[in-house]
């Protein structure tokens, strides 16, 4: 194995400029390129206070926040204090600024910003608790035609209490009423990671995760590095969180708008967002062709002489798994869904909320889609002032709960609804291998039969795309939909189904997509599809840019080197070993040797050909480690000492690194989960433990389908979607593929229901992207203009392989909550605990008091009994099928100290146990030792 090489430092990667390969900017900075000279600004004069929990400066001509952090702690900041200077211009949006879109009767939208072209603010007596005030009227301008602002805007900074809050009062100075229709209050986190290393992004730079509930709506900034304190913002009074609006990039500006911010967006800079208390304005403007926004929008109408006051709250968790707890200590409505909010129509979901004032109603948009009905008293074990609902569904789509208090906040609490799961496995199978079922003859680049990528806005298969890779099974964004349809069979196999994709293995991917014979068997190409218009002159499609980057020559096509594209293919043997060593006659091609052997040889060979960026954990690398499981427990000695060693390299690598979570990317979230694996593969359990918490930084758990669980991605729209664009990508892949350490982390510590929560939402995030059809999406449009799913497929597959290998039901004794099924429908009566899987799969089952992990590798479990003062499991098995006789039952004690377990029946068979199946059910008894 070649040496690896250090990680790639953090640099400007600027929309639209970045190679899929190794930027050329990167490359230059490896060969040693001087960097250029910095700009050097003058300093910024700042007024430095202080409160119980922040130390804090205000900007002296501006009042506006320019440092904030936690007490105690001033080598850490959540505002880009160092860059204070470089942003001091105008133009440039900070925490204090304040957009403001109205109208009165009969004119148009009117459009005002603190930040646009700042002029002085007049400061104003301060008082009790004051820090600074300023009437700063004079700074909002003049509208776009000129109109004078019919508003006076004060704001104040206030120390009540030792919490720090931020307060404006608008006031009506005019002799007409004003609708307030955009009313957004610029949040302004340290979210830039240009010019930074990744152990110095970890260290200093934070991510925002806003749960946009209304009244009960709050954003939650977390350090990269997953350590406390946590920043959240809580609004005051009257200062709902209706909407999450992006502060747009002034160079992307149009029609005169000057809510904007003239920091860009790219890869290393996800760019800032407005707290948006008041949406009417923009829902009738640039959201009118929107999907359904997550609150109704609304406005603010002032008479004349009318005053209102919003203000936000800025206290601290002290870390991420104290959130909630800081919540409810600050007097904030909390919600808990379990076991989130992505429900199928056939599973029954729990909502617990705790709150200061009393629920007067719960109501549901669209009217009947979510019935919330309040528990028995007593269902769980210590209610500590939570309300436990129901939560039936029924429809399909988007969905949410308006929860009315009798103090008159609104909560709203947003759920998708999807179809019974297995329903959803069979979709997506079946759109899979038809609608995306590829067989032209002739194609000149040999892709016959392939399944391709998918525009579910023109229904039509994507044989050319300027991203050569898209329309090339390759890459993310061309191999997502048949890593998909391969996935799909690993526990939902379909006789039709494995038979198309066995061709699509043998035909395509073997001698085509990679390489089948010769001293670099087994590696894998960039793209099969590839842009040579003297080649192929009369092929390309006129009407799409083969200018860029991104339509590469066949030459760049044919690169082996690039490692991300080895576990798709990986993929596609281990599945197919799988089927044919757990199945009867549904693979037919080749016996279950020959695809472990391929499988094998794949991962070996992108030690062999790709070592460059292998230095790196890989989307979906997980399956490396099953692969390498299944070598041994098939007694390929050879083929898995050899495949340990290359792997340990890599391990042992990562383990030299504080932060190993480099890409081909400035900063990424799809490594972290393979060096997560390799990390407790090995036993490097401390590095293990920070990589989980470093996922936490950036995977939620929020009141909301939509960020539950997502891990953060937002580039990449740019390399598998339609609409290519810098933008918080909700449940593309990265949420799945988060969730498979986070299950593994809670399993050994089952204690930790914060991480079954995070795991769970990116799991089931995982299907949302599933339309009614089948079709896949690579990820929805969280901006306010779209909220919508993406129109093509792009790399929709990767999340898919991580959904369906966590699919599994959960059972769960929590010490406040009482009994919960995550998956499945769960009953207690005294110390019998029955429950019934519906997690897609009915192969997994976790038995959190017991630390018992059972998985079938054949077979499918209908029900599960649990005797909580014995610690014995009964399962019952469903009947045996044509393809699956028999069952292949594993399982194992996955906490400290726990009792291991014998099963009643079976035969040893390669760790594991083969039951054969009958006409009616199977019992298979479990007991502790």
């Amino acid at each position: 194995m070649k040496r690896l090489l250090k990680p790639l430092p953090l640099i400007a990667l600027v929309l639209g400029t970045l190679p899929a390969a190794l930027p050329t900017s990167i490359a230059h900075a490896e060969e040693g390129e001087a960097p250029k000279p910095k700009k050097v600004f003058p300093p910024i004069r700042k007024t430095e206070m202080e409160t119980a929990t922040f130390d804090l400066a205000l900007r002296a001509d501006t009042q506006t926040l320019a440092h904030l952090s936690p007490k105690g702690d001033t080598a850490f900041d959540f505002v880009p204090a160092g860059r204070e200077a470089e942003r001091a211009s105008d133009g440039y949006v900070h925490i204090g600024d304040i957009h403001i879109r109205l109208k009165t009767a009969g004119s148009e939208w009117q459009d005002y910003s603190s930040a646009h072209a700042r002029q002085q603010i007049t400061a104003l007596p301060g008082g009790k608790d004051v820090l600074a005030a300023a009437d700063i009227t004079a700074s909002m301008g003049t509208s776009g035609n000129g109109g004078a602002m019919p508003l006076r805007v004060e704001r104040r900074w206030v120390n009540e209490a030792g919490v720090l809050a931020m307060r404006f009062t608008l006031v009506n100075t005019s002799s007409a009423a004003v609708e307030i229709g955009g009313l957004g209050m610029p949040m302004v986190f340290d979210n830039i990671i240009l010019d930074r290393d990744l152990d110095q992004a970890h260290a200093e730079a934070s991510f925002v995760d806003p749960y946009i509930g209304r009244d009960a709506g709050y954003l939650q900034v977390t350090r990269l590095n997953g350590q406390g304190p946590a920043l959240l913002v809580l609004p005051e009074k009257g200062t709902p969180l209706e909407a999450y609006r992006p502060i747009i990039e002034a160079r992307a500006a149009r029609n005169g708008d000057i809510f904007t911010d003239k920091s860009q967006r790219s890869q290393v800079s996800e760019g800032f967002y407005d707290w948006t208390v008041a949406s009417k304005g923009f829902a009738e403007k640039e959201w009118a062709k929107a999907g359904q926004q997550w609150n109704a929008p609304t406005s603010i109408t002032l008479a004349p002489g009318e005053s209102r006051t919003i203000g936000l709250r800025f206290v601290t968790a002290p870390d991420i798994r104290k959130i909630e707890d800081t919540l409810v200590a600050n007097k904030r409505p909390v919600a808990v869904g379990i076991p989130g909010y992505v429900v199928p129509t056939d599973q029954t979901a729990s909502l617990f909320l705790k709150t200061p004032s009393k629920v007067a109603k719960i109501e549901s948009f669209p009217e009947g889609a979510l019935t919330a009905i309040a528990g028995k008293s007593g269902t769980y074990k210590n209610g500590g002032g939570w309300s436990r609902y129901q939560v039936k569904a029924s429809g399909w789509g988007q969905a949410r709960l308006t929860v009315t208090y009798a103090d008159g906040q609104k909560q709203t609490v947003s759920y998708y609804i999807t179809k019974p799961l297995e329903q959803v496995m069979a979709d997506i199978g079946h759109f899979t291998t038809t609608d995306q079922w590829f067989e032209g003859k002739g194609d000149p680049f040999h892709r016959s039969p392939a399944i391709l990528s998918y525009d579910r806005e023109d229904n039509r298969i994507l044989t050319q795309d300027g991203r050569v890779w898209v329309s090339g099974m390759s890459d993310e964004g061309g191999a997502g939909s048949w890593v998909a349809a391969m996935m799909k069979q690993l526990d939902n196999p379909n006789a039709e189904e494995v038979a198309k994709l066995e061709r699509l293995v043998n035909e395509t991917v073997l001698g085509t997509l990679q390489v089948e014979d010769g001293p670099q068997a087994g590696a894998v190409k960039k793209s099969i599809f590839y842009y040579d218009p003297v080649e192929f002159p009369n092929y390309y499609d006129p009407k799409i840019d083969w200018k860029s980057w991104t339509a590469w020559s066949k030459k760049d096509s044919d690169d082996l080197g690039r490692s991300y594209n080895y576990p798709h293919v990986a993929i596609g043997h281990w599945v197919l070993y799988r089927l044919a060593r757990d199945n009867q006659g549904l693979v037919k091609q080749h016996d279950w040797k020959f695809y472990l052997e391929w499988a094998y040889r794949t991962s070996v060979a992108m030690m062999r050909d790709a070592p460059y960026y292998a230095q790196f954990g890989q989307m979906e690398g997980d399956v490396f480690i099953d692969i390498l499981k299944d070598l041994k427990r098939e007694g390929l000695s050879a083929e898995a000492t050899e495949m340990e060693g290359l792997m340990k390299g890599r391990a042992d690598h990562w383990r030299t690194l504080k932060f190993p979570f480099g890409s081909e990317m400035a900063w990424d979230s799809t490594g972290q989960p393979e060096v997560y694996a390799w990390m407790r593969y090995f036993g490097y359990q401390p590095q293990a433990d920070e990589t989980r918490e470093v996922i936490l930084a950036y995977d939620p758990t929020i009141p909301s389908w939509g960020y539950n669980g997502n891990a953060r991605r937002y580039w990449d729209f740019l390399y598998g979607g339609k609409v290519s664009r810098i933008e918080r990508q909700i449940h593309h892949y990265g949420s799945a593929l988060n969730a498979v350490p986070l299950f593994d982390a809670y399993r050994q510590n089952p204690t930790d229901l914060h991480l079954l929560r995070v795991a769970y939402g990116g799991m089931m995030g995982g299907v949302t992207n599933i339309d009614q059809q089948g079709f896949g999406s690579a990820a929805f449009h969280s901006w306010p203009d779209m909220m919508k799913w993406d129109a093509i497929t792009g790399d929709y597959g990767m999340g898919f392989y991580g959904h369906a290998i966590t699919s599994a039901t959960y059972m769960v004794d929590d010490p406040q909550f009482g009994w919960l099924g995550f998956g499945g429908e769960l009953t207690a009566k005294g110390a019998r605990v029955h429950v019934e899987p519906k997690d897609g799969a009915r192969r997994r089952l976790f038995i959190a008091p017991a630390g018992l992990w059972i998985t079938l590798e054949s077979g499918r479990i209908k029900s599960a009994d649990y005797d909580a003062k014995t610690g014995k499991v009964v399962l019952k098995l469903d009947p045996a099928t044509a393809i699956a006789p028999r069952a292949r039952l594993l399982f194992e004690t996955t906490t400290a100290g726990g009792k291991t377990y014998a099963a009643d029946t079976g035969t040893a068979d390669r760790g594991g146990f083969a039951i054969a199946l009958g006409d009616a059910e199977t019992t298979v008894t479990l007991s502790p030792r």
